[in-house]
């Protein structure tokens, strides 16, 4: 029920220019900043995102990459949430990829999100997951791919420090249950398979504490060499 409201709103943002300019009533500007509008309800007006509902994410300075492949994914049914899967039915890719630069390009402070109290033990849990991971599990450190400051890497890879903590546990157990995808080979999907709830909370909770790095953009390209399939994810680490 609340999807469907949801969806019909996001209708409404946008049919009402059209319908505004129909009926004459006065002109809307054609900019993408108005074509955007339904982006921008949920993800602030520069996609800084809403830390305190914490669960709309941040846009502004993700890679273009990655942005591009979320919306993609959506369109595809990969990533499952009724409106953004409305929104993003017609675009095409030249649209979809523009959309996905306006945001990239956006410099916009952070907001600290509300993290819940944990015991010093499971934060302790959470940084090792991130700064090392678990080989014994075949569970790579967060930093083999998202970047030495958690702040990703071009063009593809999103940070993670910033995020809300409700968000990123929210997403990593999408991944274990299927509710998110993208593209083989899935990583994401093996490594949230092999956490378990305390690890998820843990990561999520020491992700969303951590101080922000003084530079927050995405690390250049090449600047992080990931495990080349997931199936040899852990053993890297393992061997060092």
């Amino acid at each position: 029920m609340i999807a469907s409201i949801r969806i019909y709103l996001m209708a409404g943002l946008l049919a009402a220019p059209a319908l505004a300019v129909a009926q004459g009533t006065h002109t809307v500007p054609d900019t993408l900043e108005q074509r955007i509008a339904a982006c921008t309800a949920c993800h602030g007006v520069h996609g800084e995102g809403t830390p305190k509902s914490g669960f709309f994410p941040r846009l502004a300075g993700k890679p273009v990459g990655y942005l591009d492949r979320q919306l993609k994914d959506f369109q595809d049914g990969l990533r499952k949430y009724g409106p953004m899967e409305y929104i993003v039915t017609g675009l095409s890719p030249a649209y979809r990829h523009e959309i996905a630069s306006y945001f990239a390009a956006q410099q916009v402070p952070y907001e600290r999100s509300p993290v819940p109290a944990l015991p010093t033990e499971a934060l302790a849990r959470g940084e090792a997951l991130v700064t090392h991971g678990d080989p014994s599990r075949k569970v790579p450190a967060c930093q083999a791919c998202h970047g030495s400051q958690l702040t990703g890497v071009e063009p593809d890879i999103p940070g993670l420090v910033g995020l809300p903590y409700d968000y990123i546990s929210s997403q990593l157990g999408s991944w274990r249950t299927g509710t998110r995808a993208t593209t083989a080979p899935d990583c994401m999907a093996t490594i949230a398979a092999r956490l378990s709830d305390a690890d998820i909370t843990a990561v999520s909770a020491w992700l969303a504490s951590r101080s922000l790095p003084a530079d927050m953009h995405a690390q250049p390209p090449g600047s992080v060499q990931p495990p080349l399939a997931c199936g040899v994810l852990g053993q890297r680490e393992a061997a060092r």
